[in-house]
């Protein structure tokens, strides 16, 4: 069992919110982390993909109101989205009566902006955590830990499979899931087999620019569908869209985001690749680690940084602009390489979005300085310069 390190803002947050939302890609732990609780109170738990225990919510404000000092564990609440204003009620009944805890756990595979309905009827009742697939910093740290966490991805079942074949498969009826049932269910139109095209294209732009005009002629659909079909891949917290840095700055810069699979297990399987020789013989390699390290910063960083990569027309360009909550900015380049060079496009953009510190991320070794501003480290010592609390400091 590998420990999740939200597991202490869970309970923390279930000791001071009526209703906690966990929320996170499907098969990302959820419910496993949720079952596994060790609370002051009993807990009883639903599944709400499970007819039986859908059954027993046709009376909802019955079935729950037997259970007052009680956690309720409603998973996959976004299939009965009906569900908040009852939360509502009897949230609003127990805080009447003295209650402060936490009453019902919900754990859900939709972002809040899909869930617009719990943002609306349980404001000022509700709190959302996100859990991510095993992050790096969760795992044992060695190289080759770090390379089968690159290829196969942080998703449990794929990570810990016996074997990358089977990893591969695991994640091959993952992505088949959600093309077929998955964005069906959320009103996509399109045949199965035009999603997985689209999903596979956006693995083979990993990393680049946003163009909505060329990805969607080439699979002949409006530019509004296919910003449609990203918004719900972010939504259900398979996309990130990384924003363009922009302070008008006086030059030409590129204002469309970046978009990257946050799992690199999913990209290496929608791009075709099989093992780890694959990857580091195909030309989405550099896009893939750029991916994996950007994903694994922002998800470690604390609440209140704001994240964005900056890029002129010119082509210089910073891979992730950090900008704290005291108003530092950091500027952060990946590379795969043990000793990469500064440039001076590099220098010259830490300038313009007036960076104090910069870092060039390296996939191991040890730190060590490139000017008085800019030093080389490595992922793992990067990640344990986060705080679990407070202000990333590079």
């Amino acid at each position: 069992m590998i420990g999740r390190e939200l597991e202490s803002s869970v309970k923390e947050t279930l000791a001071a919110v009526p209703v906690v939302a966990l929320l996170g890609s499907r098969q990302v732990g959820k419910t496993t982390l949720a079952r596994g609780l060790k609370l002051d109170k009993p807990t009883h738990y639903l599944d709400l993909e499970r007819p039986s225990d859908a059954a027993k919510l046709a009376d909802p404000e019955l079935y729950l109101s037997r259970f007052p000092d009680q956690l309720v564990i409603l998973d996959e609440i976004q299939r009965l989205p009906g569900l908040f204003p009852v939360l509502r009620s009897l949230v609003d009944e127990r805080r009447r009566a003295g209650e402060k805890s936490a009453q019902f756990l919900i754990l859900g595979s939709a972002s809040p902006d899909l869930l617009q309905q719990s943002s609306e009827t349980l404001a000022g009742r509700i709190s959302y955590l996100e859990l991510h697939p095993f992050s790096l910093a969760e795992l044992e740290s060695d190289d080759s830990t770090r390379d089968r966490h690159w290829f196969r991805g942080g998703y449990p079942e794929s990570f810990l499979a016996a074997d990358d074949t089977v990893s591969t498969q695991w994640r091959e009826d993952f992505i088949t899931s959600h093309v077929e049932r998955h964005l069906p269910q959320l009103g996509v139109a399109a045949a199965p087999l035009q999603l997985r095209r689209f999903c596979s294209m956006l693995a083979h732009q990993q990393g680049a620019t946003l163009n909505l005009a060329k990805l969607a002629g080439s699979l002949g659909i409006d530019g509004k569908t296919a910003r449609r079909y990203i918004d719900l891949l972010e939504g259900l917290y398979l996309l990130r869209s990384l924003p363009a840095w922009n302070r008008n700055a006086g030059k030409r810069l590129v204002r469309a985001p970046k978009v990257y699979w946050r799992d690199t297990g999913l990209l290496h399987t929608l791009a075709g690749l099989h093992d780890l020789e694959q990857v580091f013989g195909h030309p989405l390699c550099g896009h893939s680690w750029e991916g994996y390290c950007i994903e694994q910063i922002i998800t470690r960083l604390p609440t209140g940084h704001a994240c964005s990569h900056y890029r002129t027309h010119a082509g210089a360009e910073i891979d992730l602009v950090v900008e704290t909550p005291r108003g530092e900015t950091i500027a952060i380049e990946i590379k795969r390489t043990l000793s990469p060079k500064m440039t001076s496009g590099f220098s010259e953009s830490m300038k313009t979005v007036r960076a104090g510190s910069g870092c060039y991320v390296v996939p191991d070794g040890d730190s060590y300085p490139l000017s008085d501003s800019v030093r080389v480290a490595s992922l793992r010592e990067v990640l344990r310069g986060i705080p679990a609390s407070g202000v990333l400091e590079l």
